[in-house]
């Protein structure tokens, strides 16, 4: 008998589906690659090659492997096991400890609010996608937007010279108009701006000067986004029925577009410097003696592989209850790692040959974030022969990283709404999710107005980072300490079989102290080095820096509101509320009869929680 609250079936379930109630993946390569997708974003291609060259090139991947081993590969083993074992969502897996519930409720915000600016990232790419498609590549040149400021290589403004045997300071029109020569060492140099830099101020995001400066919406990005969210809601219309099988296309074609991109980069003249640059003809050993280096590997493989962000919980609970989550956590995790390593020799060949075209040093033309992506590579691109070929793989690629992403993010929400509403969901699936779409569609529209980067900037700089890291923490210690870290050992053991001590020796020793250590040092890290957020030069008012505060509180309050709330409505004295609200629910466990065994074999089935008395929290069904 199936622990379910309805015969009905929808698109999500399939006949042959283990799980007919909430529908299972249609393979393990659809889950794979949905999980791989997931994990690996855009921050493998322009924020890892950036840390990795910054923080003493090749001797930067020993710190990065350890954070793997020890922070990341032990969260992600975690989160897969306990979404599979329940079969529930973010939100509702919290029956194990009623408690924390708040922690899911924390992920859903905080992915929600990530899911918004990051579909604006993505219609970034599909506009310069577009933009690709033109003989010539329109930030290939400074044109009618550039102002005196644009230019494709550096402008000498004085320097010294020598006349009649003294040496005098002079403007370079001097030096021009007499025929002489400067002086090595003595060149100033013009303030100048690419004109890719420039294409990306002006005409693609039209840049007011600061957040105080709305602006009208662009009208242009506004469809590129509303294009964004048609494409992620066509994939999701069936939910992971439909999600799976477009994967196989948007988390594998990347690698292939990385190949050409490596390939072409490679017979560059130049790009041996910018390899160099990256992984460093003789790495920096020494900076492993920075604490910085090691708090940066930290926080690149706690981000990257997506961690508590409740969609390794939502993606993993559509897994057939004996479905060895082990080897694919260590499966994705590797992939995700290597990727993030692979994209960096694709991207520095082509950023070395920028370089050697443009007579600069490899550091003056390496930026992160959005400048690698829409300034930096498009104007290396522009330089080559055939540039809107490289252009459109290259955005194609962005384009299709993100959307996978974007993907599991979308099926975040939509699971934690069916384990809330199963009935509603069942019936309602097509438009649930399209209405979800088209609601955070005309919530992003704020991010794609002139002001829009610094929405954008300011919602990653306070959501993607605390809150995560608080929720992470809380997940950990909740499931070990409290749930108990060795009765969750046997919950995975019925799923993956028996392993021995030795097996789960490593698993006991970061789950119970280093990883959780590992965390808090990293957050107490970024709440002491916390600095106003800047886009570039440009800082942001007071009101600005106000409302991130206000939008990290209203991510993590839920977490004491929903703790207070679940104590006031248990029974007994305050110790004895406390102590019942940290025991899992009555109806924690398997969600199918048929796996529960005797450990078990006591959990309530739907129709007789009332008699229980089991307490929910605003419709949260733990």
């Amino acid at each position: 008998k199936d622990f379910t609250l309805s015969n009905e079936k929808d698109a999500h379930a399939g006949g042959s589906d283990e799980n007919s109630e909430r529908g299972n993946w249609s393979s393990k390569g659809d889950y794979l690659l949905s999980m791989v997708g997931y994990a690996v974003g855009l921050g493998n291609v322009w924020r890892f090659p950036y840390l990795t060259y910054q923080n003493g090139g090749g001797a930067f991947l020993i710190p990065y492997t350890l954070m793997l081993a020890l922070a990341g590969l032990p969260l992600f083993f975690m989160e897969c096991s306990l979404g599979q074992f329940a079969s529930l969502g973010p939100v509702s897996v919290w029956r194990i400890l009623p408690l924390f519930q708040g922690v899911g409720v924390t992920m859903v915000i905080i992915s929600t609010f990530v899911t918004i600016y990051y579909n604006v990232i993505i219609a970034y790419a599909l506009y310069y996608l577009f933009a690709s498609f033109q003989k010539v590549l329109p930030w290939s040149e400074c044109f009618s937007w550039a102002d005196e400021f644009c230019s494709k290589t550096r402008l000498v403004s004085d320097c010294n010279a020598t006349v009649d045997g003294e040496i005098i300071h002079v403007n370079y029109s001097f030096i021009t108009s007499h025929n002489l020569t400067c002086m090595n060492g003595t060149m100033n140099y013009k303030p100048v701006q690419f004109p890719s830099e420039q294409y990306w101020n002006k005409v693609t995001l039209q840049r007011s000067s600061g957040l105080d400066e709305t602006g009208n919406i662009v009208w242009y990005l506004a469809l590129c986004l509303l294009l964004s969210w048609m494409i992620v809601g066509a994939a999701l219309f069936k939910g992971i029925k439909s999600s799976g099988k477009v994967v196989y296309f948007t988390a594998l074609f990347p690698y292939v577009i990385l190949l050409i991109l490596l390939v072409r980069g490679a017979t560059l003249e130049g790009a041996l410097d910018g390899i160099e640059y990256y992984i460093g003809r003789q790495s920096n050993i020494t900076k492993l003696m920075e604490a910085e280096v090691w708090k940066d590997a930290a926080t690149q493989i706690f981000y990257s592989l997506s961690v508590a962000w409740g969609g390794l919980v939502a993606l993993s609970s559509y897994n057939k209850f004996h479905n060895n989550c082990y080897s694919d956590a260590i499966l994705v995790c590797v992939t995700n790692c290597v990727t993030s390593i692979f994209a960096g020799f694709a991207i520095f060949s082509i950023l070395g040959h920028m370089a050697f075209v443009s007579k600069r040093p490899v550091s003056e033309v390496v930026d992160s974030g959005f400048d690698l992506a829409f300034v930096a590579y498009p104007e290396a691109l522009s330089q080559l022969p055939v540039s809107p070929l490289w252009s459109f793989l290259f955005f194609f690629m962005l384009l299709l990283l993100g959307l996978d992403s974007q993907f599991a993010t979308i099926e975040t929400l939509t699971t934690t709404i069916q384990d809330i509403y199963p009935k509603v969901m069942k019936k309602l699936r097509i438009p649930i999710t399209l209405g979800v779409c088209i609601l955070l569609f005309f919530l992003g529209l704020i991010c794609v107005t002139q002001a829009g980067i610094y929405w954008v900037n300011l919602i990653d700089h306070f959501c993607a980072g605390w809150g995560i890291l608080i929720a992470a923490v809380l997940e950990i210690i909740g499931i070990v300490y409290i749930y108990g870290g060795n009765r969750f050992i046997e919950d995975i053991e019925m799923m993956i079989g028996k392993k021995s001590f030795l097996f789960w020796l490593w698993w006991r020793m970061c789950w119970f102290f280093i990883t959780p250590v590992l965390l808090m040092a990293i957050l107490v890290w970024s709440l002491i080095t916390f600095s106003t957020p800047t886009y570039g030069s440009v800082l942001y008012p007071t009101w600005g820096t106000a409302v991130g505060w206000c939008m990290i509180i209203f991510c993590v309050i839920w977490i004491p509101i929903i703790a207070i709330v679940k104590i006031v409505k248990a029974k007994g004295n305050l110790c004895q509320r406390i102590v019942s609200c940290c025991r899992p629910a009555a109806n924690w466990g398997p969600y199918l009869e048929c796996h529960r065994g005797e450990r078990y074999s006591h959990i309530v089935d739907p129709k007789k929680e009332k008699e229980h008395e089991i307490p929910t929290v605003s419709g949260f069904v733990y």
